[in-house]
């Protein structure tokens, strides 16, 4: 079943994906500037969990306390929760997905760009690549990918070691890609991206 109303030049939909600490809001920026909109999933997770009530206490029954108790989310608390129980982490995925689906199928439906791009970590994992066209995965060094984490979000090494080991691995993101940025700290990804941009509309203009 499409999640897409039929209606007509809906926009090419590419997702860009990673694991954390790839670089692909900085990625994502690029295509920005060029005129490309983008959709981030995880901001429209959070305004999700924080502004739908019947959510809400969805989520706090799957997790079995109140992580709203001042009646907004407790974003470590439930990270805690989630990472160290995959069962409440798979049952809130399938709370919020969804709704983000929802938010990205409306959004989509208004833009006029030529193809737009969906930002999501777990592109895969949460099942929207089934929504969209071409996949950009983007990768770094690990190790690199640790200190841009430790440093940005102000984690432990140990948390970030964590998060990573809980998401797909780049091997299996790559075969399951169209496209492919490598996002290391001496990588130039400009003419990467201008080159995946072209290839794109070059495409479009085919269909």
């Amino acid at each position: 079943m499409s999640f897409f109303p039929e209606i007509e030049k809906v926009p090419l939909r590419v997702g860009v994906t990673g694991g954390i600490g790839s670089g692909k809001t900085s990625v994502c920026r690029v295509f920005g500037v060029l005129g490309i909109p983008v959709f981030y999933a995880d901001v429209s997770a959070k305004i999700i969990m924080d502004n739908n009530d019947s959510l809400k206490n969805e989520i706090n029954t799957v997790v079995g306390q109140n992580v709203y108790l001042d009646g907004t989310l407790n974003r470590p608390l439930l990270a805690r929760l989630m990472y160290r129980d995959k069962k409440i982490l798979e049952d809130i995925n399938q709370l919020v997905h969804p709704l983000v689906f929802e938010d990205f199928t409306d959004w989509t439906c208004r833009q006029t760009s030529p193809y737009v791009i969906i930002e999501a970590a777990i592109l895969f994992e949460s099942g929207i690549h089934e929504l969209i066209d071409k996949v950009i995965t983007v990768i770094a060094p690990v190790e690199e990918r640790i200190q841009r984490v430790m440093y940005r979000n102000k984690h432990s090494r140990e948390q970030v070691i964590d998060i990573i080991n809980n998401q797909m691995d780049d091997e299996t993101k790559i075969k399951l890609s169209n496209y492919v940025v490598h996002n290391a700290d001496d990588d130039m990804i400009i003419p990467v991206i201008l080159d995946i941009h072209n290839d794109i509309l070059s495409r479009i203009k085919t269909i």
